[in-house]
This record gives C-alpha cells, sequence and structure tokens, in this order.
C-alpha cells in the first residue's frame, strides 16, 4: 500500500527520533547505514521532509538531520501525506484505475477493511511510539536483528 520511498522516509523519521537528544545531528550516509537504504534516496526523502517541516537540518561541522520534540510526536499519516499523498487508503487493493461500491474489484470488500484499520494505525501510531523497542533489540530497523547503537555524544555523523 505504501511507496518504498514512503517506507524509508518513515524509518528514517525513526531512526532520527530514536536519537537521544535534537543535539545529536546525523548525516545522509548515517542515516541510510541505519535503515539499509541508499544514500541518494534517503538524501532526497530527507530534503522533501525538510521542505515540508517535518525534520530540520543544520549545516556546518556538527551539521545533519534532527527532530524536534513536536516533530517526534506526529503521527505516521503525516509523513504518509508528503510522500504518498492522503489518496493512498482510497486506492484498489488491486491497483486497478476503477474499483469503487458501485464497480468493485474481485478483492475490494475485504480489503477495505483492511485499508481502514491501517488508515487508523497510522493516524493513532506516533513516530516516538516506533522507537520505544528499538535500543533494546525486541525491534530494529533492518532486515537482521542489529539494534540502534547507544549514542556516544560523538559528531553525530
Amino acid at each position: 500500500m505504501l511507496s518504498l520511498g514512503c517506507k524509508a522516509s518513515i524509518k528514517a523519521m525513526v531512526f532520527l527520533a530514536s536519537r537521544p537528544s535534537p543535539a545529536i545531528r546525523s548525516g545522509i550516509r548515517d542515516v541510510a547505514a541505519h535503515i539499509g537504504e541508499n544514500e541518494h534516496t534517503v538524501g532526497k526523502l530527507l530534503q522533501k521532509l525538510v521542505r515540508h517541516g517535518l525534520v530540520n537540518s543544520s549545516k556546518g561541522p556538527n551539521g545533519g538531520f534532527f527532530l524536534t520534540a513536536p516533530q517526534r510526536n506526529l503521527p505516521l499519516m503525516r509523513i504518509i501525506e508528503v510522500i504518498d499523498g492522503d489518496n493512498v487508503f482510497h486506492r484498489c487493493g488491486l491497483g486497478l484505475n476503477e474499483c469503487s461500491e458501485t464497480h468493485p474489484c474481485p478483492l475490494h470488500s475485504d480489503f477495505k477493511v483492511i485499508r481502514t484499520m491501517f488508515e487508523k494505525l497510522c493516524n493513532d501510531k506516533r513516530i516516538v511510539d516506533l522507537t520505544r523497542d528499538l535500543g533494546s533489540g525486541l525491534s530494529h530497523l533492518l532486515g537482521t536483528s542489529q539494534t540502534i547503537p547507544k549514542d556516544d555524544g560523538s559528531d553525530g555523523h
């Protein structure tokens, strides 16, 4: 249902929200490595999120990307709206151009229930909610069991 770019954006924001302080900035290379995505893709997505006020960035030797407390508390839906648009929850489960109550695809009724539940989840879950178990290893952002390392206070790059 969500594009690959949207999933990468969510992972990037969860990673940034997992940093112990907004003073710790992360560069594109660091974010890409921790979420298992291409640096070029991550750079474009982060810039789009910055333009829409979901992420902050600063330049210079201690520069990088970071989230403020209000940004950490944004619902996942805000990321989805910026990256994929709000019509993502109205698309056909089979990808048909014409699918509606009066002209349904074979999955329409079942998929509508799932889509509605997923929309509610994205409205209810905040970015910070997804960071809770990262440091303990109970959840992760990569397809392996790698955990987000505790920051040692270095330059964040």
